[in-house]
């Protein structure tokens, strides 16, 4: 039973070999899609905005965004929470370069297994993202 919940906002973002970009926070195992918590007074996209620069030094605005939807999941890291999360497909705007509390960077190719998946990317991003192509 989940004890809270957490807003989120996350971004699926694909490079031009079709590979997703998935990071890793310090002191965890499970990859998911970059992203993080809103807060007070934010839009879900504005959170989105600010999240991709400080983690990954990529520039884009609210208007760059295509919205997927809304879900919830499991938190990978915060035991039990739920994720109320607003997800967004987002473009490639640069190299992404890790920072803040991003310990790892992947492109993952979907063909390919990954040792651990968070559950919002497991049971959602990444069926969305096969199923459109």
């Amino acid at each position: 039973m989940s004890s809270g919940i957490l807003r989120i906002a996350a971004a699926v973002i694909e490079n031009e070999a079709g590979q997703l970009l998935f990071v890793r926070k310090h002191g965890t195992v499970a990859f998911m899609q970059p992203g993080g918590k809103i807060e007070q007074g934010e839009s879900p996209a504005e959170c989105l905005v600010r999240e991709l620069a400080e983690e990954l030094g990529l520039v884009l605005s609210p208007a760059d965004l295509i919205e997927i939807g809304r879900f919830d999941a499991d938190a990978a890291n915060e035991p039990g929470m739920t994720l109320d999360a607003w997800c967004y497909r987002a473009p490639l705007t640069g190299v992404p370069e890790i920072a803040a509390e991003i310990a790892e960077a992947i492109w993952w190719d979907p063909a390919r297994p990954l040792p651990s998946m968070a559950p919002l990317s497991r049971d959602y991003l990444v069926p969305f993202v096969l199923a459109a192509r």
